[in-house]
């Protein structure tokens, strides 16, 4: 199922060659904390921003092809991978900031934000704060739309967490976890697709530093009822802006029932549903993923943000908000989709 917003003219380019050697991680202090990030390439800027637990590293099969054609920039957010851990501000819109700041400094004034689960809350977070500097989304599997999420992550949120993921790391539970995960996929499970992603993302959080970043981070976005924030209450601001979904058919983390909820409070938006794959379609399919991503970005025209536009549509609120009984199921079934967002809004 694809929806096409307006087409623009291709943009030439001509073809540079990168290398994984090239894509080598690189650091800046902002604020005073270190910020790791990858960059690469020339051109228009795209910028890649990973899931929880996740790191720049998610994106590194990726980088080459897309840098052949783009300025890519793929950050570590605070508290991941080689960036500085501190005890901090780890909301949605505290990354959106860090994300703007590291833009910054690199001297990147607009780009393409191509953000995959808490990455994908980020980049909508980003283009609501600085809609003038978002010049199109892409959202991975991205959270900040329903309330489901999968039942291991609303269980790590809660009190004794630390305890947990310590846990996780000795050998012995360590080998009961990868042979349960391994069951998973050998049944075929929705959940198994995505088991040995998810176990590196636990590898990958070495002390009890790193703990409590993910923690923190987890518990900004995630309780014991779901999804705490999301951004279906203000989708229609939206308008005007080029936005790609794209969604493993089968993904245990974020049902694909939110890319189809995402599509239909997005008018204008594309969707493309990976059949098969689960939370990380890039990794299952990175060739595909690749080439709808460079459409994308050479067939639509980039965001043009105005204070008046943006001015009428808040003066005009959400559509369907105005005092009036929905006409059929799919509308009760929207309006009681952004009742409950409502609650859960991000700021």
């Amino acid at each position: 199922m694809v929806t096409v917003t307006g087409h623009g003219p291709a943009r030439a380019s001509r073809l540079r060659t990168v290398s994984e050697d090239d894509v080598q991680l690189h650091h800046r202090v902002v604020h005073g904390y270190r910020r790791a990030y990858r960059i690469a390439g020339e051109g228009p800027a795209v910028v890649l921003i990973h899931g929880i637990g996740d790191s720049s590293a998610t994106w590194a099969d990726l980088i080459p092809g897309l840098a052949r054609r783009f300025t890519v920039v793929a950050p570590d957010l605070l508290g991941h991978g080689g960036s500085d851990k501190p005890r901090a501000d780890y909301s949605v819109a505290a990354y959106a900031n860090g994300v703007r700041d590291l833009l910054g400094v690199l001297g990147i004034e607009r780009s393409t934000l191509v953000g995959h689960s808490l990455g994908g809350g980020v980049a909508m977070q980003f283009a609501y704060q600085y809609p003038e500097r978002t010049e199109r989304l892409v959202l991975v599997g991205a959270g900040g739309v329903g309330r489901e999420v999968n039942p291991v992550l609303r269980a790590v949120s809660l009190p004794g967490a630390d305890l947990l993921l310590s846990l996780l790391r000795l050998p012995g539970v360590r080998w009961q976890t990868r042979r349960f995960a391994g069951l998973m996929k050998l049944l075929d499970t929705d959940l198994g697709q995505d088991a040995t992603e998810l176990l590196g993302l636990v590898d990958a959080l070495p002390d009890a530093t790193s703990h409590s970043a993910f923690i923190r981070t987890l518990r900004a976005v995630v309780d014991w009822r779901g999804q705490v924030v999301t951004m279906l209450d203000r989708c229609y601001l939206a308008e005007g802006m080029p936005t790609l979904l794209l969604w493993g058919s089968r993904d245990g983390v974020v049902p694909v029932r939110h890319a189809h909820q995402a599509h239909t409070a997005m008018p204008g938006s594309r969707l493309e549903i990976f059949e098969g794959a689960g939370h990380f379609p890039f990794h299952t399919d990175p060739v595909r993923f690749l080439g709808l991503l460079e459409d994308f970005v050479e067939t639509t025209r980039p965001n043009d943000w105005s204070t008046q536009r943006w001015r009428e549509l808040l003066g005009a609120g959400r559509p369907g908000s105005a005092a009036g009984q929905p006409d059929d199921a799919h509308n009760r079934a929207v309006e009681r989709d952004l009742r409950e967002a409502s609650e859960r809004s991000a700021t």
